[in-house]
């Protein structure tokens, strides 16, 4: 279904050409002076260099061949050419009736459907997530999401840190905290325990102990080194507790994510990537991609166009090791093997791009992916405080993620529990509900690449720009709807009428904008397209709800016109937030 402002633009470029003038100046915009008019068209004065002709006359020509238009109420010519238009309400209604009853709410999904991996995830097993991991999970939550609602196929895949020195660290302060654990018995040869010695609140404490330690005393660093070592080379018994390790946080992980309503299709592991690395340095040294640099294999992605120094990307270190760099590279091999994807989307903070730019350069170069295939680096900003450093407790330390989840839901417990419009029995449920739109809505309602201020009182007010606030909107909706239904009413497909005053005009609007605002979010990845949207379009509702009575409307043509209006303005607004990555509750 083509957008609404396309089928305007068809028309004035249709009337720019009967004119005599080439079509291509008939670009059409929304006004940015919505007093004077919806839409506009400033083609005239471009034109006007062409035809050396003033732009106002050429104007005047254009909206001559606009006076029977079925689709325009108005069109006026202002010095010094501008065409401003409002477009004709049946046309418009016309095109809302279309809308509500197109499955897919008039979006046109891709044509060529793409497979795309989103890697948004990035935790490190034995670690608590924090405030740092929130930015990835939304963003690629939403993007995931924005792709599958347009067509494509998405794989989220969270990657999990759970190789190297770390795995070590945790190893050897178990050795020495627990030196009787059977996995650490060269001799044993049994069953290794189901049961993990050790409790998630036990593994994050033990590991931090670790990486403390090792700092200050070389012994046991060298200890966490040589575990390390022993563990890639296979022992058995490590193994036996990597997989504890592996199965306790990951087991939390879930718990957390799903707090914050985020899946992933691939709990995929750079251990997983591990086999795939002896070969492929195998690849990048027989075709000559890779040289020796200091004892380092590296290859160069420094290009001619670079204005700044970009170093080459390391494989192997001087002693034969991998590195990050190795494991990317491995899992984009990987990758590409099991999934053949289109495009792999890297979520990540924008203080990587360094890094990533080396990483996605080298893979290119060296072929490790198709010439087609596209690698993407969408860096985010940081989440900051409202003295504008990184967000962190109040005791100045990392907040942990689960932490700021339930400050949030307190809080908006009390303003639910303070305006009493929800039973006691369901506050709790419904304030995780607002709770996830607050924190969701708060950041993706920003772009993605700038930094933000969270701010926890804003975030979670009723009032402005938030997502409670758009929660309100959809709530009252789903009130007037189920006032009308409780009166006999029956909510279904009706037709919706030409907008009988200006604001349902406006809201009308704001609705034929949709499938334009998605396919922006989509093609753009910018879910903050889609908060802004939906913000405006609340904004419209609301003023159209202050200024109707609905219910009590006696012309029941109009009720049901308006009911239909309404139930249209609800689905476009929780397809709207479903995308975004959090839904709306009956109440609140």
């Amino acid at each position: 279904m083509k957008k609404f402002v396309d089928l305007i633009m068809i028309e004035i470029q249709r009337a720019f050409e009967k004119a005599g003038y080439d079509a291509s100046y008939g670009v059409v915009g929304l006004s940015n002076r919505p007093d004077l008019c919806e839409y506009q068209c400033n083609g005239a004065m471009a034109a006007a260099k062409k035809y050396k002709k003033a732009p106002f006359l050429i104007a005047d020509d254009v909206a001559a061949q606009l006076s029977d238009s079925s689709l325009l109420e108005k069109v006026d010519v202002v010095k010094p050419g501008f065409i401003n238009i409002k477009v004709d309400s049946k046309f418009l209604s016309a095109y809302l009736n279309q809308i509500q009853n197109d499955r897919d709410l008039s979006i046109e999904k891709v044509k060529e459907p793409k497979t795309i991996i989103i890697d948004y995830g990035g935790p490190n097993v034995a670690k608590p997530l924090h405030v740092g991991h929130l930015r990835s999970a939304i963003i690629g939550e939403s993007l995931k999401r924005i792709g599958r609602y347009m067509g494509d196929k998405v794989i989220g895949d969270v990657h999990l840190g759970d190789w190297g020195l770390q795995m070590g660290l945790i190893i050897a302060e178990l050795r020495e905290r627990q030196p009787d654990l059977v996995y650490f018995d060269s001799k044993y040869t049994g069953e290794y325990p189901k049961e993990a010695p050790f409790t998630i609140n036990e593994l994050e404490e033990i590991y931090p102990a670790a990486s403390a330690k090792s700092k200050k005393d070389e012994d046991f660093r060298e200890k966490a080194m040589e575990a390390t070592h022993q563990l890639q080379q296979g022992n058995i018994g490590y193994i036996a507790l990597w997989n504890q390790i592996m199965t306790v946080s990951v087991t939390d992980l879930k718990r957390n994510y799903k707090k914050l309503d985020v899946e992933f299709d691939l709990w995929k592991k750079e251990s997983d990537a591990q086999p795939y690395i002896p070969e492929m340095v195998k690849y990048l040294k027989d075709h000559e991609y890779a040289h020796m640099d200091q004892g380092a294999l590296v290859v160069d992605v420094r290009e001619d166009s670079d204005t700044k120094e970009i170093p080459p990307c390391m494989i192997l270190k001087s002693d034969g090791a991998s590195l990050y760099n190795t494991t990317d590279l491995a899992t984009i091999v990987e990758r590409m093997k099991l999934f053949h994807p289109d495009e792999i989307i890297y979520v990540v903070d924008k203080r990587q791009e360094l890094y990533f730019t080396q990483v996605i350069r080298c893979a290119k170069k060296t072929k490790l992916v198709d010439e087609d295939t596209k690698l993407t680096f969408q860096g985010f900003g940081t989440m900051n405080g409202k003295d504008g450093k990184p967000f962190k407790t109040r005791e100045g330390g990392v907040m942990r993620l689960e932490t700021l989840i339930n400050e949030i839901d307190e809080e908006m417990y009390k303003k639910i529990v303070d305006n009493r419009s929800v039973k006691s029995s369901d506050a709790r449920k419904t304030a995780e509900i607002v709770g996830l739109s607050a924190i969701k809505y708060g950041d993706l309602s920003n772009v993605a690449a700038k930094d933000y201020v969270f701010d926890i009182d804003r975030f979670t007010s009723f009032e402005g720009n938030t997502g409670p606030y758009i929660l309100y909107t959809i709530v009252r909706i789903k009130s007037i709807l189920s006032r009308y239904k409780e009166e006999g009413g029956t909510i279904e497909k009706g037709i919706i009428l030409p907008a009988a005053g200006k604001s349902e005009k406006a809201l009308m609007l704001e609705a034929s904008k949709f499938n334009g605002v998605v396919e922006q979010a989509y093609e753009e990845k910018a879910p903050h397209k889609i908060c802004s949207f939906i913000y405006d379009f609340s904004n419209s509702f609301n003023h159209f709800y202050h200024e109707t009575k609905i219910l009590s409307e006696k012309d029941e043509e109009q009720k049901k016109s308006w009911i239909a209006l309404l139930d249209l303005v609800r689905e476009i607004l929780e397809t709207s937030i479903d995308m975004l990555g959090f839904s709306a509750p009956d109440k609140m």
